[in-house]
């Protein structure tokens, strides 16, 4: 059996698929168990290929009762820690990054400039396993009475720091409806007051507010039928992403080249000002994020629209991965 790290978030674990994918093909007969928090089983189901879900909310000991894995794979950092808590399943074969404090050193080097995707690409081939760094398409559930062609306003964010500001996405909200959106807020339970905030700012009804209302499924359904997604750097974005639903995204203080869209997309547009660096680094929003104003979104949104329909008009081949898949155990 193989046993798979990823002890993370909606991004981290979606920015992954391609890499999921390419365990799964080379080894088709073989039982694979991912390690993540269980409340991401349904992003799990979508992905697919994927047997068991050991729920593990982050890096700890394992109490682990399985059978010796054949192979396990770390895709949740660069070690020790990580690499320790595969390593103690005593499993035939680890594959991940070299790391000398966990006496791991047959593997490529860790690269802190590099796209999240393509890393855990790479550290696959390094080992010999192909993997597709395009393969992000997600299965896309039936809507089962959620709306659809909604705009999706998400303005939370985990850190306070990639959170642009309510009565900015307050703005963006008035000026959508009256173009003729059907606008929805999400965001989790916690998320709710900032929601509830962006529509009475954008005086839209209450019942637009879908943040706590939605779970992990319902959100990539949402997003799935969805006409546009604006929101920060965050999980949903990559949602979007996996479905091909047109993005306009706000960074800071990431870069998109480390955690953005395909770039080849123009459907998706990661707005970002630049690093900054100094005393104004830690604000809040990032400086990143401040500096990105109500025009400079509503332009990307007319921009990712016109991708979307020049897109539409070239025929291209039905999107893999998004047929129907088992889920895990």
């Amino acid at each position: 059996m193989i046993l798979v790290l990823r002890a993370l978030g909606v991004g981290d674990l979606a920015t992954t698929t391609p890499a999921l994918r390419a365990i799964r093909a080379a080894h088709p007969d073989q039982e694979l168990t991912l390690i993540a928090p269980g409340w991401l089983t349904p992003l799990v189901n979508l992905i697919g290929g994927v047997d068991r879900l050991v729920d593990a909310p982050g890096l700890g000991p394992l109490e682990w009762t399985g059978p010796t894995p054949d192979l396990a794979v770390n895709l949740h950092g660069r070690g020790p820690q990580s690499h320790r808590m595969l390593a103690a399943t005593r499993p035939g074969r680890l594959l991940a990054f070299a790391n000398d404090e966990a006496d791991h050193h047959n593997g490529p080097p860790w690269r802190a400039d590099e796209h999240e995707v393509d890393r855990w690409c790479r550290l696959l081939a390094w080992y010999g396993f192909p993997a597709d760094r395009s393969d992000l398409a997600l299965r896309r559930p039936a809507p089962d009475g959620l709306p659809t062609g909604v705009t999706i306003l998400h303005p939370g964010a985990k850190a306070p720091q990639r959170r642009w500001p309510p009565e900015r996405f307050a703005a963006v909200a008035r000026h959508l409806t009256a173009a003729g959106h059907h606008v929805v807020v999400t965001g989790n339970r916690s998320e709710r007051p900032s929601a509830d905030q962006v529509a009475r700012l954008a005086g839209l009804p209450a019942e637009v507010v879908l943040a706590g209302h939605t779970d992990l499924h319902d959100l990539a359904t949402l997003t799935a039928h969805a006409r546009l997604l604006i929101s920060g750097d965050t999980g949903i974005a990559h949602l979007a992403t996996a479905y091909r639903t047109p993005s306009v995204l706000l960074f800071g203080p990431a870069s998109p080249a480390h955690w953005g869209p395909p770039p080849d997309r123009p459907w998706h547009e990661a707005l970002w000002t630049g690093p900054y660096r100094g005393a104004h680094a830690d604000a809040v929003p990032h400086p990143a994020l401040a500096a990105l104003d109500v025009p400079d979104v509503l332009a990307a949104v007319d921009r990712v629209e016109r991708g979307a329909r020049a897109a539409d008009a070239v025929p291209r081949p039905r999107d893999q991965r998004t047929r129907d898949v088992s889920p895990v155990g």
